[in-house]
């Protein structure tokens, strides 16, 4: 979907076709089709997209957010009532991509499609990119391949974030019995999938190996009940240290991707909070001082 160059994105592979009960997975959290309805549509770079206008007002910005599922489940349909309340929010245009699944698509595939869509952006100067679970670590990867190709993002939202595809955060352990969205075998589940084979150390794949200097302003929200937690917390750290902007968002009791799971918590409009107020704080004609 998009060429190689400056962008260096690695050659896409040949996947394998999902198995029947996976199908029915899919099907089951794919959401409503009447949904589109709620939201525009769009062919962005190829790819196709569902798009999601702030009420009352124009746009200052667009926002590609990209949904969750273990990078073999998901799908757009399924966010748009949670991308209303991010656009509302935070003034953006929401940009959420259908991009392709594993195991028929593995690595890097999902990475092609998204670098597509941003690309496929007439102006890329304000674009920010946001993701949830898989989304987040997928989001992360995109920061990278446009940060060395001199076309970074202007700001990263990762809510509950996969950003280590080894497994090695001992909150999958700590918090099984807490965050029950979740669990440690769908974790290496979807790496197995995912991957096929690729190294799961990749940057690209586990953003927590990954150079602090590749990433734009970041805001990283966890849940402090969620498996995730610690790679999280590690991540957001990791910027910190290398004295990049970066603000770490713990939801306290929370379990995985709260604000789209328990729209009405409290917990949940908090971080819909912080995460309009992130965006704003980045906006030329906005606060100036840190997040």
């Amino acid at each position: 979907m998009t060429g190689a160059g400056a962008w260096d994105l690695p050659p896409l592979r040949a996947g394998y076709a999902a198995d029947e009960a996976l199908v029915e997975r899919r099907a089951r959290a794919a959401g409503s089709a009447d949904a589109a309805e709620r939201a525009g549509e769009a062919v962005i770079g190829g790819v196709r997209c569902l798009v999601i206008e702030p009420c009352g007002g124009d746009a200052r910005g667009e926002m590609i957010y990209l949904h969750g599922g273990g990078y073999r489940l998901g799908s757009p349909l399924a966010y748009v009532d949670y991308a209303q309340r991010i656009a509302d929010a935070a003034g953006r245009r929401i940009i959420l991509p259908f991009y392709p699944l594993a195991p028929e698509h593995p690595f890097p595939a999902a990475l092609h499609a998204v670098v597509a869509v941003y690309r496929g952006l007439d102006d890329r100067q304000s674009v920010m990119v946001a993701g949830d679970s898989a989304g987040g670590g997928l989001a992360a990867a995109l920061c990278i391949v446009a940060g060395r190709a001199g076309e970074p993002l202007a700001g990263a939202v990762l809510v509950s974030p996969m950003l280590d595809l080894t497994a090695r955060g001992k909150s999958l352990d700590r918090n099984a019995a807490r965050d029950l969205m979740f669990s440690k075998a769908a974790v290496l589940d979807s790496a197995q999938l995912y991957l096929q084979g690729h190294d799961p150390c990749d940057p690209l794949v586990s953003a927590l190996e990954a150079d602090p200097a590749d990433f734009p302003p970041t805001l990283v929200l966890t849940g402090s009940a969620e498996l995730l937690l610690d790679e999280a917390v590690a991540f957001a750290g990791r910027l910190a240290l290398a004295d990049r902007r970066v603000t770490l968002h713990v939801a306290p009791g929370m379990g995985h991707v709260w604000p789209l799971l328990a729209p009405e918590t409290d917990e949940a409009w908090e971080a819909i909070s912080a995460i309009a107020g992130f965006v704003k704080a980045l906006e030329p004609v906005g606060s100036e001082d840190s997040v």
